[in-house]
C-alpha cells in the first residue's frame, strides 16, 4: 500500500528546496504571460524558467535583455522574485505569518534556521524581523541616493523606478539591470559606483554580521564568524582591486582608454562585483583571459553565509586556508583568531568545496560538448551560475536548450546550497554505533 505524501515528514532542507522550486514555478508562469513581455507571443516556457530561476537565485544571468524584452509588469515580477530569493523564502513567509497573527511553529523555526544559516533556534523570529527591517531600510536609502543621481538624466517617475529596481537588485546581489548594458554608462560615476557597490557589499556580508557591527562596533568583541567574514572580505577586495588594475591597465577594451581615477574606480568595481553582485561597469567580454580566470576564483568563493549572495562563501575559504596553514606549520589544531575550529565545520567546508567543484566541472564539461563557445567562457558561465553572480562574457543568450537547463540547475544549486541539496536527498544523518580499525595510507 502506497504511503500518502505528507509535507510534515520532510526535513527542513527538503522543505526549503521544495519552497524555492514552487516560487520559481510561480515566477515562470507570471513571466510567461504576454503582459510580462514586449512580445505579443510572450516568453517561451524554458526562457521564462531560466529568468525566474536567475531572479530567485539572485544570479542575474539573462537570455533576454531585461530592459528591452520585459514590460514594467515583467520587470516588477523579476524584482519581487529577487527580493524573495535574496532575503530568503522563510524570511518572507515568516513575515507574512506574523502580519496575519499566526504563531511560528518549531518546524518552521528549523526551516528558518536552515535558510538563514544560523547555529541556534533561539531568537530566530526576532532575527527575521531584524533582517526585513534592515534590508528594507538599506534598500530605501540606496533607492533614494540613486534617485537623486538618476533624476539628473531622466524624468522623476522613471528615476524613482530605476532607483528602486537597482537598489533591490544590488542589495540582494542579483545583478539584474534595466539600463540594457548594466552600468557601463557609469564607469567613471563615483555616486553610482559607490552606492551600488556599497549595497551589494553590505548585502553580501550577512545579516548576523551587520547586527554585530551595529551593536558592538568593536572588532575585538566580534564573534569568530564576524571576524573571519570582515577580514577575508577586505583581503579579497584589496587583492582583487590590485590584480584587476595590473592586468587590465593597458587593455583598450576595458581600462586602457580611461583616466587614472576612472581606472582605479573601475578596478575597485571589478574586484567587488564577482562577489556575487553581477553588475559591470566595463565589458566583461573584453577582459583578458588572466583577469577572467582570477574573477572565476572570486566568483567561486562568493559572499558570506546568511547573506543575499552565493558561492562556497568566504568563511569556507577561510577554513580551508586555516587548515592549509596548520598543516604547513605542523600544528595539530586548526586555530583562527585564537579560537579552535570545530571539526564539523572543517568537514562541512571541505565537503562544500568538493561538491561545488564537482558540480562546476561536470556542468562545464557538458557545456563544452553542447555549446559553440571557448572553454574559458563556458567555465566562467558555469561558475557565475553556481556563485549566483550573473556576470557573463556574452554567451548566455546563445546557449542551447540543454545548456540553459544545465545553467538553471546550477543556479538553483548555488542558491539553495550544495550541502543543503545533498542533505535534502540523503534525508538524515547516519551515525554508526561502531568504529572500524584505523589504518594509514600514503597521501600526496
Amino acid at each position: 500500500m502506497k504511503q500518502k505524501f505528507d509535507i510534515h515528514s520532510l526535513s527542513p532542507a527538503q522543505i526549503l528546496s521544495l519552497g524555492y522550486l514552487i516560487i520559481i514555478v510561480v515566477g515562470t508562469g507570471l513571466l510567461s504571460l504576454p503582459i510580462a513581455t514586449t512580445q505579443q507571443a510572450g516568453m517561451n516556457p524554458l526562457d521564462a524558467l531560466f529568468t525566474a530561476t536567475s531572479a530567485t537565485a539572485v544570479t542575474g544571468l539573462a537570455v533576454e535583455n531585461t530592459a528591452e524584452f520585459f514590460t514594467t509588469f515583467g520587470q516588477v515580477v523579476i524584482m519581487f522574485l529577487i527580493q524573495i530569493g535574496g532575503l530568503g523564502l522563510m524570511t518572507m513567509s515568516t513575515l507574512f505569518a506574523m502580519l496575519v497573527g499566526r504563531k511560528i511553529t518549531l518546524k518552521e523555526r528549523l526551516i528558518i534556521q536552515e535558510d538563514l544559516d544560523q547555529f541556534k533556534l533561539a531568537g530566530l523570529v526576532k532575527l527575521v524581523k531584524y533582517v526585513v527591517t534592515v534590508a528594507l531600510s538599506i534598500e530605501a536609502i540606496g533607492a533614494f541616493l540613486l534617485f537623486l543621481r538618476f533624476v539628473q538624466d531622466m524624468p522623476v517617475g522613471r528615476a524613482l523606478y530605476f532607483g528602486i529596481f537597482h537598489s533591490v537588485s544590488a542589495f540582494n546581489n542579483a545583478g539584474f539591470d534595466i539600463f540594457g548594458n548594466s552600468l557601463e554608462n557609469f564607469t567613471g560615476d563615483i555616486v553610482v559606483n559607490l552606492v551600488i557597490s556599497s549595497l551589494f557589499i553590505i548585502g553580501g556580508i550577512g545579516f548576523a554580521v551587520i547586527a554585530q557591527i551595529y551593536n558592538n562596533r568593536n572588532f575585538k568583541r566580534f564573534s569568530l564568524h564576524t571576524k573571519m567574514v570582515l577580514s577575508i572580505s577586505l583581503i579579497l577586495i584589496i587583492a582583487g582591486m590590485i590584480v584587476a588594475f595590473a592586468l587590465e591597465y593597458n587593455n583598450p577594451a576595458t581600462l586602457g582608454q580611461l583616466t587614472l581615477g576612472e581606472k582605479t574606480l573601475a578596478s575597485y568595481f571589478l574586484a567587488v562585483t564577482p562577489r556575487t553582485a553581477g553588475f559591470n561597469t566595463v565589458p566583461t567580454g573584453g577582459l583578458r583571459s588572466s583577469t577572467l580566470l582570477f574573477m572565476i576564483i572570486l566568483m567561486f568563493i562568493g559572499a558570506s553565509p546568511g547573506s543575499t549572495g552565493g558561492g562556497v562563501k568566504t568563511t569556507t575559504f577561510g577554513v580551508l586556508g586555516a587548515v592549509l596553514y596548520a598543516r604547513v606549520t605542523g600544528r595539530d589544531d586548526i586555530d583562527v583568531f585564537k579560537r579552535r575550529l570545530d571539526k564539523d565545520d572543517i568537514y562541512n567546508a571541505i565537503s562544500i568545496v568538493l561538491i561545488a567543484m564537482l558540480l562546476v566541472l561536470i556542468v562545464t564539461m557538458i557545456l563544452n560538448i553542447t555549446e559553440q563557445a571557448e572553454f574559458l567562457d563556458l567555465l566562467f558561465e558555469a561558475v557565475s551560475a553556481f556563485g549566483t553572480v550573473g556576470l557573463s562574457t556574452g554567451i548566455t543568450g546563445g546557449l542551447s536548450r540543454i545548456g540553459r537547463v544545465l545553467i538553471i540547475i546550477t543556479m538553483f544549486a548555488g542558491r539553495v546550497g550544495p550541502l543543503t541539496i545533498i542533505v535534502a536527498i540523503a534525508q538524515r544523518k547516519v551515525k554508526a554505533n561502531y568504529k572500524y580499525a584505523k589504518e594509514r595510507i600514503l597521501v600526496g
